[in-house]
């Protein structure tokens, strides 16, 4: 591990989203709460404001109203001529991307918290899109630091053809937090994304006052590959999660271990020759962007000591 020092600027403006898909409840239900009482998440020196996303979907109870708002903040979806014939949540990628960008500019937010949840069994995550970025790798560590014994994972997205335009993707600094069944409110998931983005806040208002952190490592899951399900030759589905792999995300996958079933009783079992640790297993969301699970390798990130510069 490299002893090297880096100086960041200070933190200015955070955003906090919830409600980037409407039926993800516990960030929509915190970001409302927030707005009407928002003394938690105020910190001297900084901007915070939390968002509705979708409020559309939000109403609806429903992930989107026409495409995935979490997949359209690319160039051509932004750079599009605002017309009524759009798709809503491109026309609403716009409007965000005005508020707090633009994307890759030096005006925009300097961190977004994306606030969601999943079906599948993942804990406290924390997705990541950036593998050199010291000051977001000394957030994860602080983040994880400060929830233990509680685990919270880490789950890198950086990839030339699986990373996609996120929401949050418009921010220098951009973090997603999870995990629930969609449209549920769990008091427990509640409580932990909220200790989350407290310990998130904390860190960045210790920082800005100058604090030193010193070196340190993550161990991170970086995405390689999704799969998706067995299908037959009309394209539907022919086997299921085999309930051997059910729930185990971030567990070890070994080559030849159960991964799917079929109604018959047919075992298919993971190929190749090297373990693999599962994410998203049997996300509701992901059937229609045909994705069982995906294959993530386990590393190590370190980054450097960073303070402030302060003025």
């Amino acid at each position: 591990m490299t002893s090297c020092h880096v100086t960041e600027d200070p933190i200015k403006k955070v955003a906090i989203f919830g409600g980037t898909h409407g039926n993800e409840l516990t960030g929509v239900f915190l970001v409302k709460h927030w707005l009407e009482n928002g003394t938690e998440i105020q910190r001297t020196g900084l901007e915070v404001k939390p968002f509705i996303t979708n409020p559309r979907a939000v109403k609806k109870c429903t992930r989107y109203i026409d495409c995935d708002l979490n997949r359209v903040f690319d160039p051509e979806n932004l750079g599009k001529k605002m017309s009524k014939d759009l798709p809503y949540e491109v026309r609403r990628a716009q409007e965000i991307n005005h508020l707090f960008g633009p994307k890759d500019n030096e005006y925009s937010y300097d961190i977004i918290f994306d606030l969601h949840n999943t079906t599948s069994n993942m804990g406290c995550t924390l997705i990541l899109e950036d593998s050199r970025n010291d000051f977001l790798i000394q957030m994860c560590h602080y983040i994880k630091t400060s929830l233990a014994p509680l685990p919270c994972y880490v789950y890198l997205i950086e990839h030339p053809s699986l990373k996609y335009a996120t929401t949050r993707s418009i921010a220098k600094y951009p973090v997603e937090v999870g995990p629930q069944p969609q449209g549920v409110l769990r008091a427990d998931i509640l409580d932990q994304m909220r200790k989350m983005i407290k310990h998130a806040l904390d860190f960045i208002h210790n920082f800005n006052e100058g604090e030193e952190f010193p070196p340190c490592a993550i161990e991170v899951y970086k995405i390689m590959e999704k799969v998706d399900y067995p299908r037959n030759e009309n394209g539907d589905i022919a086997a299921i999660i085999h309930p051997d792999l059910q729930d185990q995300d971030w567990k070890p996958l070994h080559p030849g271990d159960p991964v799917f079933l079929t109604l018959d009783g047919k075992i298919i079992p993971l190929g190749g020759g090297s373990t693999v640790y599962p994410v998203f297993v049997n996300e509701a969301a992901y059937y229609e962007k045909k994705e069982a699970f995906a294959k993530a390798t386990k590393l190590t990130l370190n980054a450097r000591s960073i303070r402030s510069s302060l003025p």
